[in-house]
């Protein structure tokens, strides 16, 4: 029996438009099943930034940030009119929690995983005589400030090119729909799901639950349902403020040591951002009063300029929602290593994503497709529909590292 497609990502944030755009380069058939929009949800309400992720270093995620640091130079060279480097500035105050000494040091590791060849990969100390040109920054008890470089983008704008890819290479967004039920068969996958008030089905070799804060209620009407490990919600919330602090990404902790960006966007200023656990429906997710007067204050606390603003001068708010494993320690602390999860480990055709991060997403893309290869290929080899090329295709693709 022919199926309809070879893959169908269900969700069209960054990790499901990454991995269509990956399936369709290797010469895959493939859908993408979303139920609001692309980048509706999580992948427009991010910090804006493509990184390698300074702060994960305290937590000895270092394969991590060097896969990070990678693929930010990938997204440097390919899409310079989507993501650029920004000057980063960290000031250390007698009071911070992270001496010079351990920021200094976190730079020089930062900077060594980043390359010795990349331009971007060096910092230093910022001299006294320079301060004056910090955007206003808090002197009293300032005793250094460094300057290092990372990217910025525009999210949303990001994920809409990365899914006008796929579509280009032939993948078929649907959009508005919704999933009611997948049900795997000895053909496949069959799938059943609501678009123009219809209900429809379709068919294929595998299925990608790329919903995000929805995988538990996407896994769930899958049969047979995918094993996740215990994950939690956890939003995150961004403040825009009505003035401009200039070029710079001020990188400082809160006042409970967390770390905060304070950044340019659209001429104003972005803030950002929170950590608190969530439960109901991610639809719901909006910002709570008590995480805006946090970065209010976090903001106020290194810009005096801004001690005037209230919490009702806040121009904009928004809070997206991250998956992250449970495993007792505050969401601040935990993994975020994208985690892929499978009906079965030798030929799996329900595959589900859970976490992952804007700056990785292609990564993560080269994981689902090196999982879902054998499954692919096994199909074509059994007498399937899809060309034998396609298989090469696969293969010369992760040759050169998408």
């Amino acid at each position: 029996m022919s199926t309809d497609f070879d893959a169908l990502v269900i969700g069209a944030g960054i990790q499901g438009a990454g991995a269509a755009e990956a399936l369709t380069e290797a010469g895959y058939r493939v859908a993408i099943l979303e139920q609001l929009g692309v980048a509706a949800a999580t992948s427009s309400r991010s910090s804006k930034l493509i990184h390698g992720g300074l702060r994960y270093l305290e937590s000895g995620q270092v394969r991590l940030v060097r896969e990070c640091l990678r693929e930010r130079r990938w997204l440097l060279a390919h899409k310079p009119q989507l993501v650029r480097m920004v000057p980063f500035y960290i000031p250390v105050y007698r009071y911070s929690r992270r001496p010079a000494w351990l920021v200094r040091l976190g730079l020089s590791l930062y900077a060594l995983l980043a390359g010795v060849t990349d331009v971007y990969s060096r910092f230093r100390a910022v001299p006294r005589d320079e301060w004056d040109n910090l955007a206003g920054l808090n002197r009293d008890e300032l005793i250094a400030v460094y300057r290092y470089y990372d990217a910025q983008t525009d999210d949303a704008a990001l994920t809409r090119n990365v899914v006008d890819s796929a579509i280009a290479g032939g993948a078929q967004l649907i959009c508005p729909g919704s999933l009611v039920g997948a049900e795997l068969t000895d053909y496949g996958v069959r799938v059943d799901y609501v678009a123009d008030g219809q209900l429809h089905t379709l068919r294929t070799r595998v299925l990608i639950n790329c919903s995000g804060p929805w995988i538990t209620s996407t896994n769930a009407r899958c049969t047979p349902q995918v094993k996740l490990p215990p994950v939690d919600l956890v939003a995150g919330t961004h403040i825009q403020l009505p003035l401009s602090l200039g070029e710079k990404i001020f990188y400082v902790e809160a006042e409970d040591g967390r770390a905060v960006f304070v950044m340019p966007w659209q001429g104003k200023t972005l803030v950002g951002t929170t950590e608190r656990s969530y439960v109901g429906d991610p639809r719901d997710v909006a910002p709570t009063l008590e995480e805006e007067s946090y970065l209010l204050r976090t903001v106020q606390r290194y810009f005096p300029q801004t001690r005037a603003l209230q919490v009702h001068n806040i121009c904009d708010s928004f809070a997206g929602l991250r998956v992250l494993p449970q495993n007792g320690k505050s969401p601040f602390s935990r993994p975020r290593e994208t985690l892929l999860c499978c009906d079965n480990d030798r030929l799996p055709r329900l595959l589900a994503v859970a976490g992952g991060k804007l700056t990785s997403y292609r990564a993560t893309a080269r994981k689902i497709l090196r999982t879902l290869r054998p499954t692919l290929e096994a199909d074509a080899g059994g007498g399937g529909d899809r060309s034998a090329g396609h298989n090469r295709n696969a293969r010369s693709l992760e040759e050169r590292n998408l």
